[in-house]
């Protein structure tokens, strides 16, 4: 049975135009929250190598952090989505390898998350864990806390 909060995560980028044409969704296992971005013959930028274009890389990335950071905030505060999703202040993408024709996998790493702010890193890959083919660092505006 999957996570409720994998649930909700799913509800949430399927709910998002350019997310739901990417059909990024997230899978869990345990703790941990692995951004999924299925492969589908749009999403090549270049067709001669054939690679993933660097902009669907790039919001591949810059998804999986900010879920990963309402992940966190799920887990905290139960299966109640925040009301203001973080803000992104900027992002680095780091383009390793050029992303191949197939399924890529993201997971994010939370460096730290404050009430105002937060820093993340998150890495990409498509075979194999240890062979990254994108990683990006993004700083992050966290919306106020309700009340």
């Amino acid at each position: 049975m999957e996570d409720p909060r994998a649930q909700i995560l799913n509800r949430l980028a399927s709910g998002i135009p350019y997310l739901g044409f990417l059909g990024i969704r997230v899978d869990t296992r345990g703790d941990e929250l692995t951004g999924v971005l299925p492969f589908r013959p749009e999403l090549i930028g270049n067709p001669v190598i054939p690679a993933l274009h660097g902009g669907v890389t790039a919001a591949f990335l810059e998804v999986t952090a900010i879920l990963g950071l309402v992940w966190t905030a799920l887990d905290r505060q139960g299966t109640e989505l925040p009301e203001v999703l973080p803000k992104t202040i900027d992002l680095t993408v780091d383009y390793l390898r050029a992303g191949q024709p197939r399924d890529s996998f993201a997971r994010a790493r939370i460096n730290r998350q404050g009430r105002r702010y937060a820093s993340v890193q998150v890495e990409a890959w498509q075979d194999d864990p240890a062979r990254l083919f994108a990683q990006c660092t993004g700083h992050f505006l966290m919306p106020e806390p309700r009340g």
